[in-house]
């Protein structure tokens, strides 16, 4: 038991020591991840625009939207669980801990089962849903077919992860990332350039990637730690553990799901626009995403920290948190989005070929709009992360409709007028965060004065 609750590199214990510091160093592994899984992702979006075109760049950008939304199912109950793994290991309660790890692998490995032969059954009508364009549909089917394949590996990676990371370890789940990153740059090269296998090729290389981290990490966890280890004893089915789990993760899949069906839906209206709009947003959102998503992952620290805490019953520890989370996401997000406006048209270029002036303006467009307002999506992550921690994710499902709902409505009706055009799109986004932001502060005052 003493030996689970060390500080070592297995398990950090964030309920005690200073805040700021504990925070950031637990963090910074999880930002360094995402950046890296960012890096991989743009990789493919990178070579398929630069060598096969504006055709293959639009059907990766869409696919690569689709994916999210899928994904988001399977990474949201993993979420949700390790909020209670988190809130088991501040309590000390190891054994629940442990029966709690069976329980949640077996409901959300079924979960993924359904949902990848789902993917496969309803891809046509996932095409007609999307409004993919005529001329880029072979293209996007072809990568889809091969990217499906790879459900199952980001189930592995994205429950074993968040078991790790619950329980204060945030290195491993970096390492094997990392590892999968560079292997999946390296593969896009051989396969697009050296063997010509086009959109397909770059589907390979990120398929291969995914299972290389998901079972390397799976390995480490049945290898390495042994006091994380499930024993026949834990393996038993408790109904009262699996609705506690079910009630954070259903919630925390509804709220990442909600979000990513919103992007879904305006990707649908951005492919209403034509190929040079898709392409643009294409390359738009992997900068975009690739600059605000240290913030998202500081929010998921962040909410194992709150979670911890929460456990533990140390409530001026989560009051101190906030503060200290709040300060260091708005001095971040002011400098990305200084950084951003001023070099977008530098980003756009490294994704288009500067002859392709027409992508690339509207592209600047886009990370002009965005990149002003970073430090609204900043707020929401740390507010997504705070009402997952003390158990109340149906505040960040809320404030997902909220955000989502207010995007995709101004959306479609300020893109209806000529005048606005695409731009109603670019302009719904941080509407949208702002009123989900003011919605989940003014929530958060009126339950701590309660």
């Amino acid at each position: 038991m003493k030996m689970l609750f060390k500080t070592e590199n297995k398990t950090k214990n964030l309920t005690e020591g200073a805040i700021s510091k504990k925070l950031l160093f637990f963090a910074f592994p999880l930002m360094v991840g995402n950046l890296l899984q960012q890096f991989y992702n743009i990789a493919d979006t990178l070579i398929v625009g630069r060598y096969l075109g504006e055709h293959a760049l639009a059907a990766v950008g869409s696919a690569y939207t689709l994916m999210i939304f899928l994904t988001s199912v399977i990474s949201g109950l993993c979420m949700g669980s390790s909020v209670f793994f988190s809130v088991q290991f501040g309590k000390k309660a190891i054994d629940k801990m442990k029966q709690s790890f069976f329980i949640s692998f077996v409901s959300i490995l079924s979960v993924t089962v359904v949902l990848n032969l789902a993917a496969y059954v309803l891809l046509n009508g996932i095409i007609s849903f999307m409004r993919i364009p005529e001329e880029v549909r072979l293209l996007f089917r072809q990568y889809l077919y091969i990217i499906f394949a790879g459900i199952f590996a980001v189930f592995l990676y994205n429950f074993f992860s968040n078991l790790l990371r619950a329980v204060g370890n945030s290195v491993i789940p970096l390492l094997f990332l990392a590892l999968s990153s560079v292997v999946n740059v390296i593969l896009d090269f051989v396969f697009i350039l050296y063997f010509h296998t086009g959109v397909e090729g770059a589907a390979v290389a990120t398929v291969i990637a995914q299972y290389l981290s998901g079972i390397g990490i799976m390995l480490y966890y049945f290898v390495r730690c042994r006091s994380l280890r499930v024993k026949k004893i834990h393996m038993k089915w408790n109904h009262s553990i699996f609705r506690e789990i079910f009630g954070l993760s259903f919630m925390t899949c509804i709220q990442q799901s909600i979000m990513n069906l919103g992007i879904l839906m305006v990707q649908g209206l951005v492919n209403s626009f034509g190929v040079a709009v898709m392409a643009a947003f294409a390359a738009g959102v992997k900068i975009d995403t690739l600059a605000y998503s240290p913030v998202q992952d500081f929010g998921n620290a962040f909410s194992t920290f709150i979670a911890q805490n929460y456990g533990a019953g140390k409530k001026e520890r989560i009051r101190a948190g906030v503060k200290s989370a709040g300060l260091m996401v708005a001095i971040f997000c002011v400098l990305i989005s200084s950084i951003v406006f001023m070099a977008a048209e530098q980003f756009m270029g490294v994704f288009v070929d500067s002859e392709n002036m027409e992508v690339i303006k509207i592209g600047v467009n886009y990370l002009r709009i965005e990149g002003s307002c970073y430090i609204g999506i900043g707020i929401l992550f740390l507010l997504y992360g705070y009402y997952r921690a003390i158990t109340k994710p149906g505040m960040s499902v809320v404030l997902t409709a909220i955000s989502l709902g207010t995007r995709v409505v101004l959306a479609y009706f300020l893109s209806s007028f000529a005048k606005i055009g695409v731009m109603g799109i670019w302009l719904a986004i941080p509407i949208g965060w702002a009123l989900a932001d003011i919605v989940g502060i003014l929530y958060g005052y009126k339950i701590q004065n309660e």
